[in-house]
């Protein structure tokens, strides 16, 4: 594991998927990512890379060619992220293709990812190179949890509240059984700007919104105290998500979703895909703001 810190926060990152495993006000010395309990969710705040979301039968095809892939890519389990930079307030993280991510995912890139802080704000960044000949294509996401309670770590979402920049009429779509899209939606957001949670919140599994207005999503406690903020410019769609009577929600900017029930699983074809070009670097990045 690696550590940052400044006056006001400490991040550790751990080494299996260069994922934050704790973010820690310096000021009242609480933690506001989630703890990473399996009997809820075993994740805290995975990077999600090349797909986010589920493939169609968990497989895609590029060139006519098939290749087996997980839920939300590979990125989030690897050993084989190198830490390249190091200092008191930033961390940089790199994976370059290799033999073994050339059987399921057959393009050379290189992704670095940075965590950086600066006053009471923690800076994800990532670069993705294509280091191939051809066009390379991919997705992109985060899936950070926090804790809705800071002084009860055990406390469920049902008294928290979502808080958009700005006031939010869009439909969430709706997941099926099998992590995909089959055009069901709901209105959940209908001109406004506060989205009270409740313990059916989630029943349905994640509020994915493709038409947000906002850049930045506050979570705040039951008092209605904002406890962190998402900014997500870089970001076109976005997943709230937590499981019944979890202590958690996740705020998720995503660039990609899961594939629909009628996708062709040709990777050029899906919905929301980048295509990079050879030699060229795509860049995206959001920020934690932790409210103290």
């Amino acid at each position: 594991m690696q550590s940052i810190q400044n006056q006001n926060l400490k991040v550790i990152i751990k080494d299996l998927g260069a994922e934050p495993t704790s973010i820690v006000s310096l000021k009242n010395n609480k933690e506001y990512l989630w703890r990473g309990d399996a009997k809820f969710w075993g994740g805290q705040a995975p990077v999600l890379f090349p797909f986010v979301g589920r493939l169609k039968d968990d497989f895609f095809i590029s060139n006519g060619e098939k290749y087996v892939q997980q839920q939300h890519g590979f990125f989030r389990k690897s050993n084989d992220i190198k830490l390249i930079e190091k200092g008191n307030k930033k961390l940089v993280y790199s994976i370059k293709h290799s033999e073994e991510t050339l059987k399921i995912y057959p393009y050379r890139f290189e992704l670095k990812t940075s965590y950086e802080l600066h006053k009471n704000t923690l800076t994800v960044h990532h670069f993705v190179q294509n280091l191939g000949q051809n066009d390379m294509y991919f997705s992109l996401g985060a899936h950070p949890a926090f804790n809705c309670d800071l002084s009860d770590a055990n406390k469920s979402y049902e008294d928290c509240s979502i808080v958009f920049e700005k006031p939010e009429t869009d439909d969430s779509w709706v997941l099926n059984e099998d992590g995909l899209f089959d055009e069901t939606k709901e209105q959940i957001l209908n001109n406004t700007s506060r989205m009270q949670l409740n313990q059916n919140s989630f029943e349905k599994g994640a509020m994915v919104f493709k038409k947000l207005d906002s850049n930045k999503i506050t979570l705040a406690n039951k008092n209605q105290k904002p406890l962190v903020t998402v900014t997500f410019e870089d970001f076109n769609y976005m997943g709230i998500w937590s499981v019944p009577n979890a202590p958690f929600v996740c705020i998720e900017p995503w660039l990609g979703i899961s594939d629909s029930v009628d996708s062709t699983q040709k990777i050029e074809e899906k919905e929301a895909i980048i295509e990079l070009a050879a030699n060229k670097t795509f860049s995206a990045g959001y920020s934690i703001e932790i409210h103290d």
